[in-house]
């Protein structure tokens, strides 16, 4: 029977087992020399693809040459075509979609300037204003200078309302009198013989009978007579020295109001 504790054969003592080769880390030398050299290895590896493959490729620089030959500085050169051209588009399309928009005017404001251009052409039509100067331009034909005499014929007459209103700036008095059906009043005027005065009376849309007539220094006269007159406008001149007026009847209706403004020569205006 074998022993199984044999002693001759088993060993003496364990030793552990030492591997004095030196280790590798992926089939580097796990040394500082030779990690400096990979590291530098693969550096140039990598300048070597930038300069030979990747500058040509992408923006058509070809230091070496190979770009050429391999057809990379052309695909290089027409990527920066392509890029330029649309930075340019986009430089182009930016001023368009950042203009702004012209605003459009509320429906209101327009309607009320439709208002106004209404209310400007009744006005221009009621004061009777000429056209504009465009229009006068666009619808004068042309002709040659007219002569003096020519001149002279077209000058247009006076405005009857402008001379209303300058005398209305030289009147001196005025009165207004409210005349029921039936009544009458009389208004004179104080003058010398010979002096002439100015007036104006209106029945303010309704009509009066009127006398126009004088007395005093022992005489009478009867200047003018009217029935269901709305108005008149004269000079009254006085036939001698005394009082010379108006006596007014209202044979209507309805009441009447008489106004009777006075200008130029008398000493004073008598009313009741």
């Amino acid at each position: 029977m074998t022993n199984r504790f044999d002693t001759p054969k088993a060993p003496l003592r364990a030793e552990p087992r030492v591997f004095v080769a030196t280790q590798n880390v992926q089939s580097v030398p796990a040394t500082s020399g030779g990690l400096i050299r990979s590291t530098l290895l693969t550096a140039g590896a990598a300048g070597a693809i930038l300069v030979l493959f990747w500058l040509p490729a992408e923006y058509g620089i070809d230091p070496t040459g190979v770009g050429a030959l391999t057809g990379l500085t052309e695909m290089g050169e027409i990527k920066q075509q392509l890029a330029a051209e649309a930075e340019a588009d986009a430089r182009a399309a930016t001023p368009a979609a950042v203009a702004p928009q012209p605003e459009v005017a509320a429906p209101e404001i327009l309607a009320r300037l439709d208002r106004i251009d209404a209310q400007l052409a009744a006005i221009s039509a009621v004061i009777g204003a000429p056209p504009s100067l465009s229009e006068q331009v666009a619808e004068a034909p042309v002709t040659a200078d007219p002569a003096p005499e020519d001149i002279a014929a077209a000058a247009p007459e006076p405005v009857e309302v402008a001379v209303a209103e300058a005398d209305a700036s030289e009147w001196r008095d005025e009165v207004s009198y409210t005349l029921p059906p039936g009544e009458g009043v009389e208004v004179k005027l104080v003058m010398e013989q010979g002096q002439v005065a100015r007036y104006a009376w209106t029945a303010n849309g309704g009509v009066v009978n009127f006398d126009q007539h004088g007395d005093g220094s022992g005489e009478e006269i009867s200047y003018e007579q009217g029935r269901a007159v709305p108005e008149k406008t004269g000079e009254l001149v006085a036939a001698f020295t005394g009082n010379h007026g108006w006596f007014w009847r209202n044979r209507t209706d309805e009441p009447v109001t008489v106004t009777l403004r006075t200008g130029g020569q008398y000493q004073e205006l008598r009313a009741p």
